[in-house]
């Protein structure tokens, strides 16, 4: 199995900004324990975002898709764990915009990941998904996607650090001729106490990764979070983003909740992490 989970990353990693304002996450690396499932719901609201310019009599940006100024994004990620090791993701995007948009689908995503396994004792976790799929053209330009993440984290005593090097591809839509995105995330944090957790999160999308875009059309958004453990079947998470570029969304407030439930029968149950 070892040779296995490392050929699956070398050839992934030989292979849009595809997590958008829909699932504004940095992934540590471990996976949904055996039998389990994880049903999370991404809540994201675009406090201050694009517009159409003044006086203008279209709904649509340049590009085709809706304005993001405040439209409520609302996400539900399914993830069931198959093995110790080995999970699938399943993510359905909805957006609610200011009139005439209203409620609609954007979209569909599945992800697979792998990670290696605690048997290893490696000093990091260290995890790999794929996550592929659709999005409306009225939402994204380009509308089919593959999105390839490696994820390392460490828990350090209080602190908490993981990096998520992604690499986005368009398969249809104007970035195609890009080729591989580079679309890094990173996440620091401090345990203030042993359920509440303080972090940054950083999220950005720099463009090819044989050459940047331009610093303005990059995207680069901080956001200051909080993690609170309401107990081992619970995950909730809510911050404040901060655009720092003029190609990014200035203000956007997001809320992640996930419950783990055994619709399976595990009998391992959900994995929990304790930190000293």
């Amino acid at each position: 199995m070892r040779h296995a989970v490392g050929l699956f990353f070398l050839l992934a990693l030989e292979q849009l900004n595809a997590q958008g304002n829909y699932e504004v996450q940095v992934y540590g690396s471990d996976t949904v324990a055996p039998g389990s499932t994880m049903m999370e719901l991404h809540s994201n609201f675009t406090v201050d975002g694009s517009t159409v310019p003044a006086g203008s009599k279209s709904l649509f940006l340049a590009d085709g898709t809706y304005p993001t100024n405040h439209q409520e994004h609302e996400t539900v990620e399914i993830t069931q764990g198959w093995t110790p090791w080995f999970e699938t993701g399943l993510y359905i995007f909805t957006s609610a915009g200011p009139n005439p948009q209203g409620y609609q689908w954007v979209g569909d995503h599945i992800r697979p990941r792998v990670r290696v396994p605690d048997s290893w004792k490696w000093p990091v976790g260290v995890s790999l998904s794929l996550e592929a799929g659709y999005q409306r053209a009225v939402f994204s330009p380009d509308t089919w996607t593959l999105e390839i993440r490696p994820i390392i984290d460490k828990q350090l005593r209080r602190w908490y650090l993981a990096f998520n090097p992604a690499l986005d591809r368009s398969f249809h839509g104007p970035s195609v001729s890009k080729g591989l995105e580079f679309s890094p995330n990173v996440k620091i944090a401090y345990n203030l106490t042993p359920k509440l957790q303080f972090g940054l999160e950083y999220y950005g999308s720099v463009g090819d990764i044989t050459g940047f875009d331009p610093l303005r059309d990059q995207q680069q958004q901080f956001v200051p979070a909080i993690d609170y453990d309401f107990g081992p079947n619970w995950e909730f998470n809510f911050g404040v983003g901060l655009g720092a570029t003029s190609g990014t969304d200035h203000l956007l407030v997001k809320a992640i909740l996930g419950r783990r439930f055994n619709f399976l029968g595990s009998k391992t149950g959900p994995k929990v992490t304790t930190t000293n």
